[in-house]
């Protein structure tokens, strides 16, 4: 599942037991991003609470199926393979239109989002990219111009944030070699209203 030690949840004591209970799945399945934390459980606590924060907030007003798209498109950039499966199956769980998400997956590999999403919204991957792929080029005009595209400054700070938490994450799992053994695919912590709920289906 990686290529570090990994403690499992039937060996898992004191704080990390607590925290595999908090983000179980169905079967009692821990996903792998989450258990290669095992012995530092201090940095799954920042993991999840930085994700949740993130991705699952009610707080957020760009639609969650956005976000989940951001971070499909950032982790196909990254060649990360283990978050493109894992969070591609949670955007088409969250459109429930197959065909729209195929579109969508389409144009993540074709760079090109015109056939399934609005201007704004391809601006907004636009600015993912270079956040991604070319960050020292980034500057005041790039957010301008994401202001004209129609995105609040709140819904900038969004963008950029679920950007950064999946390059922090699609690092994690290249960096160790995390692979998608065992995992079910697609769970979340669905539980948008209260942040520290980090169950998982």
């Amino acid at each position: 599942m990686s290529w570090i030690k990994v403690i499992n949840s039937d060996e898992a004591e004191g704080q990390l037991k607590r925290l595999y209970k908090k983000v179980t799945g169905p079967n009692n399945n821990v996903d792998n991003i989450l258990a290669v934390h095992s012995l530092r459980p201090h940095s799954l606590v920042g993991h999840m609470s930085l994700y949740k924060n993130v991705l699952h907030n009610s707080n957020n007003t760009l639609p969650k199926w956005y976000l989940e798209t951001a971070g499909v498109y950032v982790s196909y950039l990254n060649e990360c393979s283990y978050c493109v499966e894992h969070h591609f199956a949670g955007l088409k769980r969250l459109l429930n239109n197959d065909t729209l998400a195929n579109s969508i997956f389409k144009g993540i590999k074709n760079n090109n989002f015109n056939d399934s999403l609005e201007e704004k919204f391809i601006k907004g991957l636009e600015y993912a990219k270079q956040l991604t792929l070319n960050h020292n080029s980034i500057t005041e005009a790039v957010i301008i111009n994401l202001r004209a595209s129609g995105f609040t400054d709140g819904e900038i700070l969004e963008l950029n944030q679920v950007t950064s938490y999946f390059n922090y994450v699609n690092r994690t799992v290249l960096g160790l070699g995390v692979s998608l053994d065992g995992d079910v695919i697609g769970l979340s912590p669905n539980n948008s209203d209260d942040p520290d709920n980090w169950s998982h289906s």
